[in-house]
């Protein structure tokens, strides 16, 4: 897949089938989408590209109520280009975006430099100042400027293959919902909406010392951005994914470390530590990817250090079970 900035693109005569949005997550609704795109390019033998930005624009218009984001940019890449796209354009978007208008934007990006064959977005697509821009918009303008229109609408999915009844529980497909599973632990709840378990990544950093010499058990301190989701506070069985892209069982802490903490102290921002089962190494420095499986209990506190090194103990075993069980 290659990716580009507009400014590199000169292509109205390139031709293409185009989808634009955020894409935070890439989960099965946007793969859904993206299967189309696929699609209406093979049938017009022209690129399937997709348009995305270097920010989620809630950053820009209200960065006060901007989303924890699902993805970084690099995993965002990298899960397009999984799914088959020939061409990913990253667009810088900054206030002078925000307040282009949507005709300006098909004007610059979808005819100017893509030269869009067939366009594909979610039925409840807005883009443009205001969101003025809308599947009606660029239908109307389509048939002026010789591209088509397709609006998908929303996808829901239902829970077969997790012991319920489509009729029990059905879910919108949408990034909005996966920050919510998450933000309450559902991780395997988000997985299924995903189409993967969802993985942070960072830099494993020095914390304070405490995992090896006082609790005998080492920890991966993941320095994982602000910017990102991570699930709620608890303990959870997941995977540790090297830079040379081995993978190893951990057992995952996202807390705040509250056996420890001092009274009158404001609570830290949650840590994200993996134990990797059965590892011996230094992973410090070392980029990570951590992926969260199965939520195993919610993070509390201990009166003696002794019960929590029990705890912790019997954390890693359960963490060993669930990923047995799980066949991953």
């Amino acid at each position: 897949m290659q990716v580009v900035s507009v400014e590199e693109l000169s292509g109205a005569a390139l031709g293409s089938a185009v989808t634009i949005g955020a894409y935070d997550g890439v989960h099965v609704g946007h793969r859904q989408l993206l299967d189309l795109l696929r699609e209406q390019a093979d049938a017009l033998g022209v690129p399937a590209a997709v348009v995305t930005f270097d920010r989620h624009p809630a950053t820009v218009i209200r960065p006060e109520s901007a989303p924890l984001l699902l993805t970084d940019n690099e995993q965002k890449l990298e899960l397009l280009a999984s799914c088959g796209v020939d061409l990913t354009v990253v667009v810088r978007f900054d206030a002078a975006r925000a307040n282009e208008t949507a005709e300006d934007f098909v004007d610059e990006v979808l005819c100017g430099a893509l030269g869009a064959k067939a366009v594909v977005v979610g039925e409840d697509f807005h883009f443009g100042h205001g969101r003025s821009g809308d599947v009606e918009l660029l239908r109307r303008l389509g048939a002026l400027k010789g591209f088509s229109v397709v609006g998908v609408a929303l996808s829901a999915m239902g829970s077969e293959g997790r012991g319920e009844t489509a009729a029990a529980r059905v879910d919108v497909v949408s990034s909005t919902r996966i920050r919510a599973l998450l933000a309450v632990g559902d991780v395997a709840g988000a997985a299924h909406l995903l189409g993967r378990a969802h993985e942070v990544r960072g830099e494993v950093v020095r914390g304070d010392g405490r995992g090896g010499s006082q609790l005998g058990m080492p920890t991966a301190n993941v320095a994982v951005p602000p910017a990102i989701a991570v699930p709620a506070l608890g303990i959870y069985a997941g995977w540790c994914r090297r830079a040379d892209q081995t993978l190893h069982p951990a057992a995952i802490s996202v807390g705040v470390r509250p056996t420890f903490a001092r009274v009158g102290n404001p609570a830290p921002a949650p840590l994200v530590e993996a134990h990797l089962i059965d590892f011996e190494g230094d992973l410090y420095g070392e980029r990570v990817g951590v992926t969260f499986t199965e939520r195993l209990r919610d993070e509390r506190r201990f009166d003696r250090v002794e019960d929590l090194v029990e705890q912790m103990w019997a954390d890693v075993e359960a963490a060993r079970r669930a990923l047995a069980a799980a066949g991953v």
